[in-house]
């Protein structure tokens, strides 16, 4: 009969034939043995009790981060820069609203003034016809100001483009299918025009050529000293060529200044209302579309 080791326990010693010996088969203990699940056993139930995804199966991806979201102008995660660019989009918007009215107001009371805040072309044609008459002895300095002032606005389209390329031509064209088929329009003319293109861009036209010039010059590399050149060239030919109108249309265009001037301010007033009206209906429409 096999008889089972004995086994003996040295204090403070751990190794062979100190109680570290594994038991073998059929060998009683000083004690009942219950056996136990081994390992392997272990490991297949807990796979079972957290069963990871299968084969196949499509992995739920992460949200997308907020400045990834349609409707955003850059491919990146923006810096200070971006966040200036778009800064200054929305000082144009609040400039533009303001004027609005107050453009109608000027053009009727003091043109010269108004042409040399905005460099706008009517405001100048409207400086000429009264220059005609010997009634503003500086039409000088009218016009080389709105000549400057003309192109208050224009850098931050040209930065625009440097900073996003086409970002911001692709957000206004999906305002509407109209607004892309003009804005690729626009664009296929500023690919063949190039630098004429600056000249082109201030004739009135419906289609937004102006802003997609200035966006693409900056996207294609454009140093800003040159467009400011470009720029400035094309705008003041425009702003002399309206000028000189104004001063060959003379009296006439002078007597239809007059008329306007009694009910510009009527015209201001009718535009504020316009607008605050607009506001109010655009504000209440935001919550009934969520």
């Amino acid at each position: 009969m096999f008889r089972c080791p004995a086994r003996h326990s040295t204090p403070g010693v751990r190794g062979p034939g100190n109680g570290d010996e594994d038991e073998i088969e059929g060998c009683p203990d000083d004690g009942p043995s219950v056996p136990g699940p081994s390992r392997t056993i272990q490991a297949v139930s807990e796979q079972r009790e957290n069963p990871g995804p299968d084969e196949g199966e499509a992995v739920p991806s992460e949200e997308p981060a907020w400045w990834e979201a349609e409707g955003m102008p850059w491919k990146k995660e923006p810096q200070r820069a971006d966040y200036l660019c778009l800064t200054w989009f929305g000082v144009i918007a609040v400039f533009s609203l303001i004027l609005l009215p107050t453009r109608a107001w000027l053009l009727g009371v003091a043109p010269d003034w108004l042409a040399m805040i905005t460099g706008g072309r009517t405001a100048v044609a409207a400086s000429g016809a009264i220059a005609s008459t010997g009634a503003m002895p500086h039409w000088p300095i009218v016009l080389a100001v709105a000549s400057v002032l003309s192109l208050k606005f224009d850098w931050v389209y040209w930065w625009a483009g440097r900073l996003w390329g086409r970002g911001m031509i692709e957000i206004w064209a999906g305002q509407s299918k109209r607004a892309a088929r003009n804005y690729e329009r626009a664009e296929r003319w500023a690919d063949k025009l190039g630098p004429i293109g600056f000249f082109i861009a201030y004739v009135p036209m419906p289609l937004p050529l102006m802003q997609v010039v200035f966006v693409l010059a900056g996207a294609s590399g454009m140093s800003l000293k040159r467009f400011l050149i470009y720029d400035y060239i094309a705008s003041t030919i425009w702003l002399v060529g309206f000028f000189l109108a104004g001063w060959w249309l003379g009296e006439g265009a002078v007597e239809v200044l007059d008329w306007y001037a009694k009910i510009a301010g009527y015209v201001a007033i009718g535009l504020i209302v316009v607008i605050v009206v607009a506001t109010v209906r655009r504000s209440r429409a935001k919550p009934t579309a969520r």
